[in-house]
């Protein structure tokens, strides 16, 4: 048996998630047909992370384990000929040890929000980004982005039907970022609980619209409420765009 790593680009917006769903396509769906498709095999593709309905990735790192012998450059380009037309494509395809996973072993996560901050409607980016109309105040956003860094309970911040055990997490980046007409939301942290990037971004553009100010967003974090969330802002602009591993000894 051999585990091999998988690098995956994708387009959220046909499917219903990352996860396997028993009504509507899934990410992870569609590329464990298309390894059925090449291997004969039934295998699993585990991921660094599970993302909503619309929600898009640039890397997300996953695994499978494969028993037939394959080149890995050769088995992921079999793998991105099985799934097209799908909007899915494998970036890359390495051999990992066993004991390599691409959930438990990721030590950080990163995503991406973008924001496009003008009046006329988006056009090719309509599903890849969430348009405000209102002018943004990006260092307003940035200091209260700053209010939210660090090991905090963030069950404002989570989805009622969130599974972790635990609220509690560590945010080791929240910056804003403008650049012309786009505004940029990039997160990074070992985890983050289920909508919580959308939950903070959601907040922060009340914050930029003047809506709230820094400290109202802190006071909504001191609640530990989920009702004292301001906004929750939709999948479109929401990006996974990379994860962080220990070396590979040997």
């Amino acid at each position: 048996m051999t585990r091999f790593a998988l690098t995956v680009e994708y387009d959220g917006r046909p499917f219903q998630g990352w996860q396997r769903q028993e009504h509507g396509p899934s990410v992870q769906g569609a590329i464990e047909r298309a390894v059925q498709a090449v291997t004969g095999e039934n295998a699993t593709v585990h991921a660094a992370g599970r993302t909503d309905a619309g929600v898009h990735a640039l890397a997300m790192r996953a695994h499978v384990d494969v028993a037939k012998p394959f080149d890995a450059f050769r088995f992921g380009q079999a793998i991105n000929a099985r799934l097209r037309p799908d909007p899915v494509a494998v970036l890359a395809c390495e051999v990992v040890p066993d004991d390599w996973h691409a959930r438990f072993s990721c030590v950080a996560r990163h995503y991406r929000y973008r924001i496009v901050n003008r009046r006329a409607d988006l056009t090719w980016e309509r599903g890849l980004a969430w348009r405000v109309p209102q002018p943004l105040d990006v260092e307003a956003m940035r200091a209260a982005a700053a209010r939210l860094v660090g090991r905090h309970d963030f069950t404002t911040f989570r989805s009622a039907h969130c599974q972790a055990a635990s609220p509690l997490r560590t945010l080791d980046r929240l910056d804003v970022v403008r650049a012309g007409e786009a505004v940029e939301v990039f997160a990074s942290a070992r985890s983050f609980l289920h909508h919580q990037v959308r939950s903070m971004v959601g907040c922060l553009v009340l914050v930029g619209q003047g809506r709230w100010s820094p400290g109202d967003l802190a006071a909504a974090l001191a609640a530990r409420n989920r009702a004292a969330l301001g906004l929750n802002a939709p999948p479109d602009g929401l990006w996974f765009v990379g994860a962080d591993y220990p070396p590979v000894s040997g």
